[in-house]
């Protein structure tokens, strides 16, 4: 069971490693193309700009859950490191619970957001699921497809900070735990 569950860990980051890098080609794509048809050609297309931040969000948020599992979020290392081991550990396990308090209030208000969230995105199509068959939809994608990344984030930010507390909790009981940073330190 628990090889499992350690191949999903390493599958999931690999693909949301794979979604980040995804999301920053798109960002550079986009602006090239943009720049380009706005200067070159003197013709930018609407939507451009949009799809460049759209893109920019969704990787800020998909990084920070791979950031919260790989444990390279901002941290107290130097503190944990001068702290007893036992003190230091509890100190970093409460950072780990903060993060999956984060990573809730996130996925609540996010499914608040994508719930509630009117109005349309003018030069966007989209494609909806009508008539048992996806449609293109020319214009007006709604703006609660972009935010359905909040509620995503928060979920997988839970999980993430859920696998780093239960692997550091089980270091910690084996004796083989070490601090963030604790790897640079000795090297």
């Amino acid at each position: 069971m628990m090889n499992i569950l350690i191949t999903f860990d390493l599958w999931l980051r690999k693909v949301l490693a794979f979604f980040c890098a995804l999301m920053l080609l798109l960002m550079v794509m986009f602006t090239v193309y943009t720049v380009i048809m706005r200067y070159v050609f003197e013709n930018p297309p609407v939507w451009g700009d949009l799809l460049t931040v759209l893109s920019n969000i969704w990787l800020v948020f998909i990084a920070l859950t791979l950031i919260v599992r790989d444990k390279d979020h901002i941290a107290l290392t130097l503190i944990y490191s001068r702290l007893p081991k036992t003190l230091g550990f509890a100190l970093q396990q409460f950072w780990t619970l903060v993060i999956c308090g984060l990573g809730v209030v996130i996925l609540v208000y996010g499914m608040d957001v994508v719930s509630t969230m009117s109005g349309k995105y003018w030069e966007m199509w989209h494609f909806t699921w009508e008539n048992g068959a996806f449609e293109f939809k020319p214009n007006y994608m709604p703006k609660r497809y972009a935010m359905i990344i909040l509620p995503l984030s928060g979920a997988l930010i839970i999980l993430a900070s859920t696998v780093t507390f239960l692997e550091d909790t089980i270091r910690f009981k084996k004796g083989t735990y070490q601090h963030p940073g604790d790897e640079q330190l000795s090297e």
